[in-house]
């Protein structure tokens, strides 16, 4: 088993991951950064998402494991007092791993350019400064000509984070469907869209065509300065996201602890 760990700099991270390779260590785990079998991320759900973006080539063959040492995560199981348990676990039995849906996207640009983009969480697309304006096709049929400040596309685990914000619905992991939300359409006698999430099922596919030469598309919250794209085209990707099962938290005992926890234990 070859194994790499991934890790933000904040001072309880840095003990963790110190503490996480001797213990690695007294198993005899073999470190490869460039082609493990495990990325074990320790800190939050942005380490692991940016540790997916680092082997996203790799991601058929690659599972992770997250250990977090601030806020409960979504893609994090472990908490940082707990490594034991989960380096022993790492090495007691293989099993069958998680799988979440990915996001393929796929941008074709006026000069017959493609260029292909997985996300763990959702895609967006966005004017900065403009309204944005685009046609929304779904299956190759047009679905809306849309008006206003943005789209984006999520995965089921990406229902969570910024989807949820933009009024989406939460979506379980097992379900591989992709939910567009609009960002503050325009609705008027003028300009009419749905005005409402929609969620796909999995073997259809969603084309935006801006009609801007300059836009902007987030990538899992990474920013992309687009020029001359004809169309950007959504679906769920044939890859998936792996994640050690041993010890991997039910979906919404996650979802009730990130939104309704707190509240619950005040009542």
């Amino acid at each position: 088993m070859k194994v790499t760990i991934a890790h933000n700099n904040y001072d309880q991270t840095l003990k963790t991951v110190a503490r996480l390779k001797e213990l690695l260590d007294k198993k005899g785990v073999v470190y490869d950064a460039k082609y493990p079998d495990v990325v074990i991320t320790v800190g939050g759900d942005g380490t692991l998402i940016n540790a997916f973006h680092r082997y996203e080539n790799q991601v058929d063959s690659v599972r992770f494991i997250g250990v977090h040492t601030g806020h409960l995560g979504f893609y994090t199981d472990w908490r940082n007092y707990d490594i034991d348990k989960m380096v022993d676990a790492l090495f007691m039995t293989k099993g069958e791993p998680a799988k979440y849906p990915l996001l393929e996207i796929k941008m074709l640009t006026e000069s017959g350019e493609t260029q292909y983009h997985l996300a763990v969480n959702e895609s967006a697309v966005k004017r900065v400064s403009h309204t944005l304006e685009a046609d929304v096709y779904i299956n190759d049929e047009l679905f809306e000509n849309f008006r206003g400040d943005g789209l984006c596309v999520s995965t089921p685990t990406g229902s969570t984070a910024y989807s949820k914000s933009l009024g989406g619905a939460v979506i379980h992991p097992r379900l591989k469907a992709l939910q567009m939300t609009e960002i503050a359409s325009i609705n008027n006698r003028v300009f009419r869209t749905l005005s409402a999430p929609i969620v796909i099922a999995p073997d259809q596919w969603i084309t935006i065509i801006p009609n801007a030469d300059h836009f902007v598309m987030t990538v899992d919250g990474a920013r992309i300065d687009v020029r001359n794209a004809k169309k950007i085209e959504y679906r769920i990707s044939r890859h998936s996201i792996q994640f050690d099962r041993f010890g991997h938290h039910h979906f919404w005992s996650r979802v009730e602890d990130a939104f309704i926890g707190e509240n619950k234990e005040n009542d």
